[in-house]
This record gives structure tokens, C-alpha cells and sequence, in this order.
């Protein structure tokens, strides 16, 4: 039983209200795939124009981004499908598996062929080019665009932390839902990539040497590269099978407590299988004096209690068992560190399984 719990740190449900979980981002993706688009177009046009291998990389990353937003919607629309007999628990953990395929793609487009432009550019001959002021008003236009496009996915990503009582770094790295951070990442690093594609041309016009473009392209190649790296970790998580929020956890197990039925929760196991959506598993250690009519009532009772106070519980799944159970308690052990049944031994709460 964990009662130990400071009221700031209680689950707060009425973040979760249906007002609240207004999903905005098949908005978020379709503006930020318009602006990479437009972006792409001009970079590739003054990459050409200019011979800049900056600009050129710029233009895959460009490119990157585009077909990760196509693979975005793809997993906003897949995920969103109803709960079916293939798969009963729905189609939740598409945005997962589409999430992870758009981080692959920033790597494969983007990164693979911005460092391969910079190397290139790096050990081949410097020749002086005529054409490299055009590269500072696209990179402009740029710059504009993913502004406005950065600042819708920045303003999505607070409301998704703030809903969760999360900081936004915590949520970038364990996100509820990767699409959130998969927009603002890209965004952001866009915007960084247009610095450090600007410097490299300013360096290359000062100097005349285009190992300065190189380096810029190598640069936007790491940078799309540790960027592909966030984001397939983040997903890494909620495919394998993420727990719940600790919070929501412990008051699910506050709420089955409250029944005079059940004296304690022996075992509580959660899961996200989608956005909003998590998989309940609790054994409970009902009252011995509890007829087998009353324990079906209880379990029924306490379905309906749960789902009513907290929406995002998909399924719900209650089974008896005793806390007296030597290999149960030793598998929680295992688990959590500690025995949910042991409240007189618990001087701390059990965090997420690592």
C-alpha cells in the first residue's frame, strides 16, 4: 500500500479531461510539412545555383523532414483506427512504430547525405563561386518559415508536458506521445541547421576556401544525426512497453484500496498503448470473508469507478491473489524494488522500471 505520497505529488486527473487532450496534431505536422516543403525548394534551388554544399545539405535536411511529416500522418491516422479482432487492444502503438521510422528517415535522408556532401566538399578543389550571396536571403525566408512552424510545435509540446506535470526536457525524453516531440525537434534543429549553414557560406565568401561549406554540412549531418538518435530512443520505450505515469499509477492503487472488498493491492502492472490510453493489470488481496458473488460485484465496481475517474484507462484487467504469495511478492520485488503489499516497510515510492 503506498500512502506515503506528498499531496503535490498526487495524480491530478482533471488534467486529463477531454477539453484538455484536444489532439492538434494532424495541424502541427501538416503546417511544419508545408514549411520544410517551401524550405526545401529554395535551398535546393540556391544550392544549385550557388554550388553550396551547406545549402545542398540543408535541402536534404529539408528533404528529411518532409518524409518524416508524411510518416507522421501516416501514424496520426493508423493509430486512430478502432480496436478490432486482430488487434484487440487497438492500433495505439502505430504512432509508436510510424514515430520510429520517421526518426530513421531523418537519419537516412538527411544526415547520411549531409555528411557525405560535407566530406566531399571538404577534399575537393576550393573554386571561388559568384553565386553565394543568394544563399542569405533563402536562408532568411527559412529561417521565417520554420519560425512559425517551430513556434506552433514549441506551444504543443508545453501543453503536452505541462499536461503530464512534466518539465518539456523530461518529455522530450520520455514523451506520451512522439509526434509531439518529433515536430519540435525537427523544427528546432531546422532552425540551427540555418545558422550553421549561414556561417559556413559567410566563411567560405570571407575566406575563399569552401572547406568551410564542408565543415558546415558535416556539421548539419551531426547535428540530424544526434537528432535521429533523441527521437528513436524516445520511441524505444513505448514500443517495448512503457509504464503509466508513476502518479496515475499510485492512485489507481489508492482507488482499489478505498473498496471495503479489496484489503490490499498485492501487484499493479500498467502499460501506454497509445496516446492517452493505458493497460491495467492489478492482483488484489480480497477480504477472505468475501463470497464469490461479492468479489464479482467488487471487481465490476471498481472497473466502473476507475474508468470514470480516469478516461485514458483503455482496458482494466483485476485478478485475486494473496499477498501471502512468496513467488508474486518476489517477482514485484523484482519489479518495483520494493512490496506494494508492505506499507509498513516502505519509506519511499518505487519509480518506473528501468
Amino acid at each position: 500500500m503506498l500512502t506515503r505520497v506528498a499531496a503535490s505529488n498526487r495524480f491530478d486527473e482533471a488534467r486529463l479531461e477531454p477539453s484538455a487532450r484536444t489532439d492538434d496534431g494532424p495541424v502541427t505536422v501538416a503546417l511544419a510539412l508545408g514549411a520544410n516543403i517551401a524550405v526545401g525548394v529554395l535551398k535546393l534551388a540556391a544550392g544549385l545555383i550557388s554550388g553550396s554544399g551547406a545549402l545542398l545539405s540543408e535541402a536534404a535536411h529539408s528533404a528529411g523532414d518532409t518524409s518524416t511529416e508524411v510518416l507522421l500522418l501516416v501514424a496520426l491516422r493508423r493509430s486512430s483506427q478502432p480496436a478490432d479482432r486482430r488487434h484487440p487492444f487497438g492500433y495505439g502503438k502505430a504512432r509508436y512504430f510510424w514515430s520510429l521510422l520517421a526518426a530513421v528517415a531523418i537519419f537516412v535522408v538527411g544526415s547520411a547525405f549531409s555528411l557525405l556532401e560535407g566530406v566531399r566538399t571538404i577534399a575537393g578543389r576550393s573554386e571561388p563561386m559568384a553565386w553565394l550571396w543568394i544563399n542569405y536571403p533563402v536562408l532568411a525566408v527559412a529561417a521565417v518559415l520554420e519560425g512559425v512552424s517551430f513556434a506552433q510545435a514549441a506551444r504543443r509540446l508545453r501543453a503536452a508536458s505541462g499536461r503530464g506535470g512534466r518539465s518539456v526536457r523530461d518529455y522530450l525524453r520520455v514523451p506520451d506521445d512522439p509526434t509531439v516531440n518529433s515536430v519540435a525537434v525537427e523544427d528546432s534543429s531546422a532552425l540551427i541547421g540555418i545558422l550553421i549553414a549561414g556561417a559556413g557560406v559567410a566563411l567560405h565568401q570571407i575566406t575563399g576556401s569552401a572547406v568551410w561549406d564542408g565543415v558546415a554540412s558535416v556539421l548539419i549531418g551531426l547535428l540530424l544525426l544526434g537528432a535521429a538518435v533523441l527521437l528513436a530512443r524516445a520511441c524505444e520505450g513505448l514500443l517495448i512497453g512503457q509504464q503509466a505515469d508513476p502518479r496515475l499509477v499510485r492512485e489507481i492503487e489508492r482507488q482499489l484500496e478505498s473498496h471495503a472488498e479489496i484489503e490490499d493491492v498485492v501487484d499493479l502492472l500498467t502499460m501506454m498503448t497509445g496516446v492517452s490510453r493505458v493497460l491495467v493489470c492489478a492482483r488484489v488481496d480480497f477480504v477472505d470473508d468475501v463470497s464469490a458473488g461479492e468479489l464479482e460485484t467488487a471487481c465490476l465496481r471498481a472497473d466502473a469507478e476507475l474508468r470514470e475517474r480516469f478516461p485514458m484507462l483503455d482496458e482494466i484487467f483485476i485478478q485475486p491473489a494473496p499477498r501471502s504469495d512468496r513467488g508474486l511478492r518476489d517477482r514485484v520485488r523484482a519489479r518495483y524494488g520494493v512490496l506494494l503489499a508492505d506499507d509498513a516497510t516502505l519509506e519511499s515510492e518505487p519509480g518506473p522500471p528501468t
